[in-house]
Formats: C-alpha cells, structure tokens, sequence
C-alpha cells in the first residue's frame, strides 16, 4: 500500500496522538491533518513539524491516498457525506468505536499511547488490513482480528489503557514514581520471559510471606472478578 500521503481528519486525543506517534517514529510521508479550530492545527504543528494543517477537510483528502476518520464517533456519517465527492478511490480508514459506515474499508483501534510509540491496535481483518497493520505497527505493536473480536479488543486495549491507569492510580497512593517503575518492570520482566502472569507471581511470592498476604487481600475485595466484570460492561 502507497501511504505516502495520509490525511488525518481530526485532531483530537487519538488523531494527535497518532499523529504525534508517527512524527516521532520518523516516518517519511505527508502528513496532512484537520481540526476544528485553528488553534488546536497551530498547537499540532508547532509539535510536529512538517506536517501540513488545513481546517478543510476536503483539501486535505483530495491530495491524500489514505484518509484517517479520527472524529468523534456521532460524527462520523456526517463528515463522511460531506466528503464523499473527494474520498474516490482513497483507502479510508476508521479509528472511531463502534460506528458502521459502508464507505469505510478498514476499521482500526489504537489507544492514545500512540504518541509514545506504544499503542496495542487492533485491525479488523479484510483483504487490505495487513497494510494497514503496517501502518498502525508504526506507533506500537498491531494485530489483524475478525470483526467479531474487535469490541473485545477495543475493551483491552482501547479502554484498557484506562483501566490499567486507575490501577496505577491507586498504587500511586503510596508513591507514584514508584508505581509507574514497578508496573514498567513488571511488563518488562513478562516480555522478556515469555511467563505466564501466574509464573512470574510464583518467582515473588513465598508461603507465608508478606506478598501472599497482600495478594490476599485482593483475592478477599475480587479483584480479579471486578477487572472481568469492567472488560466486560462496554460489550453489553
């Protein structure tokens, strides 16, 4: 797939990050990205130099070979109609949850660790996803899923990130620079290793001693079963 000209339609907290993630990573396409308001373009480009901004979205499809729906989701019918006579034969590509629309050839979820290189994406599988996996490996790792592992995706990673966020944030309660390097060498440690979580709680956890007694104790408020009930709320 050609992407060297990508129009990102909406600057917002995916649309930036994804944006942001791709200028980090050095990639070497043209960037063109749209927003609301001009000062939201200006904060953009004075943090990603060399891209292009416009406040029209058509002038940005027209020059692109691949369209990013980056908008809220209950805006996504209506910037696609006021598009629709400059989309052609564009690749255009969806980052928005859960909205259907027949002109839309791939739907993706990333989350907002984008900007930093690593996002957890999901691709949904049709005949151009691997491409567009190319793509979105640019700013973490990527995975091609059926449709009908999407929602769950999303709530893993999508919404996750969020869930991981408030778990910190109650580790942080007794030092956050601490919390952010333990959850950071945790994550190392299983990447590195290949263990099962279970495993590498067994290396740390000694019969009698005081980890076994904080694990208890969350065993005791299920936390394990309150995690599986939050995955599972925004599928219903």
């Amino acid at each position: 797939m050609n992407y060297n000209r990508i129009a990102v339609i909406g600057a917002g907290n995916m649309g930036g990050a994804l944006v942001k993630g791709w200028t980090r990573a050095g990639m070497e396409a043209n960037l063109t990205v749209t927003a609301h308001t001009q000062k939201t373009l200006d904060r953009l480009a004075e943090a990603c130099p060399g891209i292009s901004v416009t406040l029209d979205n058509r002038e940005a499809v027209s020059g692109a070979d691949v369209v990013v729906l980056a908008v809220k989701p209950w805006l996504i019918h209506q910037v696609i109609e006021e598009m629709m006579p400059v989309l052609k034969d564009k690749l255009v590509v969806s980052v928005a949850a859960g909205v259907r629309h027949d002109r839309i050839d791939v739907y993706v979820m990333p989350n907002i660790a984008a900007e930093y290189g690593e996002s957890m994406t999901f691709v949904e599988e049709t005949p151009k996803a691997e491409a567009v996996a190319e793509l979105f490996g640019r700013v973490g790792q990527c995975r091609v899923v059926p449709q009908r592992l999407m929602d769950a995706g999303m709530m893993m990673a999508g919404c996750g990130i969020a869930y991981v966020m408030r778990f910190l944030r109650a580790m942080m309660e007794g030092g956050v620079q601490i919390a952010m390097q333990t959850m950071q060498g945790a994550v190392t440690m299983l990447r590195e290793t290949g263990f099962h979580p279970e495993a590498a709680i067994d290396k740390v956890t000694t019969p009698g001693g005081i980890t076994i007694k904080g694990l208890n104790e969350l065993d005791h408020a299920a936390f394990n079963s309150a995690v599986i009930r939050c995955l599972k709320a925004g599928l219903k």
